[in-house]
């Protein structure tokens, strides 16, 4: 598996996964760069996700929504908050209505992605996620915000074994 370690730290309120992947910096990049990319990880195996808008700029906003096994459908949105390809970047992450519109009633986080070469070459990927308070992130916890990002990034394998065929 890709997903080499999760951990929630309470007192300043983050989420870290850390995945490694035999790829380089510039091919990991694409796995978000690309919304056809994006599209066959982002979410867990069972609710693929569909952008509607990508655009991975600063500034830029990206809309999406994950269709469950029984067709229904769950919105988010980002905000493109800082970029710099092909090895970081910092969105502002949310839920929508089914217009695409955010979700007030539903609490937001900021999500950093870092993207480091290792030797090989390997991607080390970190995503560290921010919670606006501990009743946030307790709310997203138990919605299954842990298990589904390590699902979706454990997806991304398959996706550069592709690649490689």
């Amino acid at each position: 598996m890709t997903v080499t370690s999760l951990e929630k730290d309470r007192t300043a309120l983050t989420m870290t996964l850390v995945a490694e992947f035999e790829a380089s910096v510039e091919r990991a990049w694409r796995l978000w760069a690309d919304p056809r990319q994006l599209e066959r990880w982002w979410g867990p195996p069972t609710y693929p996700a569909t952008f509607v808008d990508h655009d991975l700029s600063p500034g830029g906003s990206m809309r999406y929504y994950m269709t469950s096994p029984e067709g229904e459908k769950y919105g988010g949105w980002w905000r493109v908050l800082s970029v710099e390809p092909p090895s970081r970047m910092e969105v502002e992450d949310g839920f929508a209505d089914g217009e695409g519109n955010p979700n007030p009633d539903m609490p937001t986080t900021t999500f950093t992605v870092t993207l480091e070469e290792l030797a090989g070459p390997r991607t080390r990927m970190t995503i560290v996620s921010t919670f606006p308070s501990a009743e946030a992130m307790d709310r997203l916890t138990e919605m299954g915000m842990e298990e589904g990002l390590t699902a979706a990034v454990g997806q991304i394998d398959d996706i550069l074994r592709d690649d490689a065929a």
